[in-house]
């Protein structure tokens, strides 16, 4: 086997692995999950949609709630440093 013959083999095996999967007509869990499972499964396809639909600003929103929780906790502790 000569010096080409690995390069071009070792090219074909980067560009298989690089080439991008088609995963849009891949379905969730819902469709293997028994029966009976269905009723627990519901909820969290309503919040995987809710976060497709919202992402961005339902992040921002966490983000800002978060925010504002740190700085309350900030404030409360100061005040009782200073006063206790």
């Amino acid at each position: 086997m000569s010096a080409s013959d690995d390069e071009s083999s070792t090219m074909s095996t980067q560009e298989t692995a690089e080439q991008p999967i088609d995963t849009e007509s891949v379905s969730g869990l819902g469709e293997i999950l028994p029966e009976p499972l269905q009723p627990l499964w519901r909820p969290v396809e309503r919040v995987q949609r809710f976060r497709r639909t919202h992402g961005e600003t339902y992040i921002t929103v966490l983000e800002a709630i978060v925010a504002v929780m740190l700085a309350a906790g900030y404030v409360w502790w100061a005040y009782l440093y200073v006063t206790g």
